[in-house]
């Protein structure tokens, strides 16, 4: 027991600082705003210290099963806590463009940014990095469709018939993502691995790179669920904070959907890095361009259901600046990911848009 909870020592850390949060909210919501945006900034450590535990053993899970089963369960985790902690934020905020902005950061950050760094960086140390190109192309076109179709063409949709638009977006989202998944786990896995010699990548300082460590199938699933739900209880609180910190602050209106995506994605970059510094290339193609598929076709039905639900329909149509944006980042990729290997220079192309995307950001566009 002790062991277990050394391991888990984020995971108690949560739980006292949900309960503090509990008890201390109208004392720190009544000292103005410095201690609001301060409580806020320290629920978003730990809620980012809780996520790489959840993604800890979502990577435990994913080493048992290896891919595309492995990457599969890392994005779906990630999107999980983002889509738990949107809506909750939805609960709290009047921003009818929080679940676009969220999903277009999201997209950002994981194609250009966490895709981005890690082919910089692993192809300065190892050059090219091989993966299945396959994998690639079939990501890029998803992405491109699912993102055309949910937020794109709604700008075209009459505000009169929101209603139908929205009930169609989710059979649509609803039907790509059920074939996906069956290609991903079935006839056409192929697509999403590729065979790297048999031997451990060696570390920066020769030694050999740890695996992941093993645990109980049971455990990691307990572990990942109590996460999950730990994190939802600080979003709130968060939530609750970050309103009222921000408040005539004159901070982008896009900041928070950024923090969401960044909150999502922490774990994530970590496994992305550590792979590419491992050179296994395909890892990081299946985390980026899978956790921005997911991100889109499993947030949008869940967010679009519950603008049918509560008769408020959100802003799904992207900014002429953002569709900008995913248009150059979809072309890039479709050239980069097209010829099986990653090198520098594209994964420099990739940071350079991430830093523009950041650029914009504050700039309030």
């Amino acid at each position: 027991m002790p062991s277990v909870i050394g391991r888990e020592k984020f995971l108690l850390v949560a739980v006292l600082t949900a309960i503090v949060a509990f008890f201390t909210e109208h004392h720190v919501l009544a000292a103005g705003q410095i201690a609001a945006l301060a409580a806020a900034a320290a629920l978003i450590g730990v809620i980012v210290l809780t996520s790489t535990r959840v993604a800890h053993h979502a990577e435990i899970l994913a080493h048992k099963v290896g891919d595309p089963y492995g990457t599969m369960i890392l994005t779906l985790s990630a999107v999980a806590v983002e889509v738990l902690i949107l809506a909750i934020l939805m609960n709290n905020s009047s921003s009818p463009t929080l679940v676009r902005d969220t999903i277009y950061a999201a997209v950002m950050l994981d194609i250009n940014g966490i895709l981005g760094l890690a082919a910089l960086l692993g192809g300065l140390r190892h050059g090219e990095q091989p993966y299945n190109d396959n994998s690639g192309k079939t990501y890029g076109v998803m992405i491109l469709t699912a993102m055309g179709i949910s937020m794109v063409v709604p700008e075209f949709v009459p505000k009169d018939r929101w209603h139908y638009y929205s009930a169609f977006t989710i059979v649509a989202m609803i039907a790509l993502y059920g074939l996906f998944l069956r290609m991903q786990v079935g006839a056409h896995s192929y697509f999403f691995s590729y065979s790297y010699p048999k031997q451990k990548a060696p570390a920066a300082n020769g030694t050999a790179v740890p695996e992941p460590e093993h645990g109980s199938t049971a455990g990691s699933i307990t572990i990942i669920l109590i996460g999950v739900v730990l994190i939802g209880l600080l979003a709130e609180f968060m939530s609750a904070f970050m309103g009222q910190g921000l408040v005539g602050t004159g901070a982008p209106p896009a900041l928070m959907a950024v923090i969401v995506a960044a909150i999502s994605a922490a774990p994530e970059i970590l496994t992305a890095l550590r792979a590419a510094l491992r050179n296994r290339m395909q890892a990081v193609v299946n985390i980026a361009m899978g956790a921005s598929l997911s991100t889109v076709i499993l947030t949008v039905p869940v967010m679009e259901a519950i603008a049918l639900y509560t008769g408020q329909p959100f802003i799904m149509a992207m900014t002429p600046v953002q569709t900008v944006m995913v248009t150059i980042t979809l072309i890039a990729a479709a050239i980069n990911l097209n010829d099986g290997e990653t090198n520098a220079i594209e994964g420099m192309t990739h940071f350079v848009l991430f830093a523009t995307f950041i650029v914009l950001t504050l700039l309030g566009l």
